[in-house]
């Protein structure tokens, strides 16, 4: 009989092995991110049917002279990939991504992941200060994972730690000005029999003063998130998704292709004797 695996803990993976790793920066290059790219989109288009987004105006209509952040929550193994396709694929810029298991996947690094050790709180600092230092790099977004952990699908409510709002306020007192954009990620079955991946961009905070309180801003921050997770959530069971944009849509299976032209076949009416 199979072990039954533990899906969720609450304590982080660092945490866990109470082992002193050392601090690893991003470390890109045009060939590794080209190889990148090519790779990760490769694994999207292999397991899902299609990527759709919507609201990606309120990326492109931001302050683009200041720094960028996206947060999303955080609920399976493919969040990762699906961020550097939104941020390389549809935002055009490189990504920069907090990974805490990063040792174990250390050529992520070459991707734009940098790693987190939660150990203690001496050593997650040096990722959050790392993280203020990427933001003066315009060609960069940071995406942050800001719950901390992997949640369930669909968890309520959202509860971040402070470390987003701690690189928040310090990229503020660095260059003035940072936006930061919440991203819902979903993963769901339309009228296909694979999966789609749908992206919403939530409306861009402009962030100006960096005289906050950390958690009543975390707390803003989670209310932002749970409104565009909510409105995803209104689009997508009300199947209002034909106005989402198209990363990628694979062509119908031979057999979902008999399927379209059976539909489309009227068959006698058999009468009543």
């Amino acid at each position: 009989m199979a072990v039954q695996e533990k899906l969720y803990s609450e304590v982080p993976p660092t945490k866990l092995r109470n082992k002193e790793e050392k601090f690893k920066p991003a470390k890109t290059n045009k060939f590794w991110l080209t190889i990148a790219s090519l790779f990760f989109f490769n694994m999207l288009q292999n397991r899902f049917y299609a990527f759709r987004y919507n609201g990606v105006e309120n990326f492109r209509n931001r302050d683009e002279n200041v720094p960028t952040i996206f947060f999303a929550p955080h609920s399976n193994w493919w969040d990762g990939i699906v961020l550097y396709n939104t941020t390389h694929r549809i935002c055009h810029k490189e990504i920069r991504l907090m990974v805490e298991e990063l040792n174990r996947f250390p050529l992520l690094r070459r991707a734009g992941a940098y790693s987190v050790n939660k150990k203690s709180a001496q050593s997650a600092m040096k990722a959050l200060k790392y993280s203020v230092d990427l933001l003066g790099d315009l060609r960069n977004i940071l995406c942050i994972f800001p719950q901390g952990i992997i949640r369930p699908p669909h968890f309520r409510p959202y509860v971040f730690q402070t470390g987003l709002a701690y690189i928040a306020e310090n990229a503020v007192k660095k260059y003035g000005k940072i936006n930061l954009i919440p991203l819902s990620l979903e993963y769901c079955f339309f009228r296909d029999n694979r999966p789609e991946i749908v992206v919403d961009f939530g409306k861009c905070i402009e962030l100006t003063d960096s005289n906050i309180d950390r958690k009543e801003f975390t707390k803003f921050l989670e209310d932002k998130l749970t409104e565009t997770s909510n409105e995803q959530f209104y689009n997508i069971s009300h199947g209002k998704v034909d106005d989402y944009k198209i990363l990628f849509k694979q062509h119908l299976k031979w057999y979902r292709r008999i399927e379209q032209r059976l539909k489309r076949i009227d068959l006698p009416e058999v009468s009543e004797k």
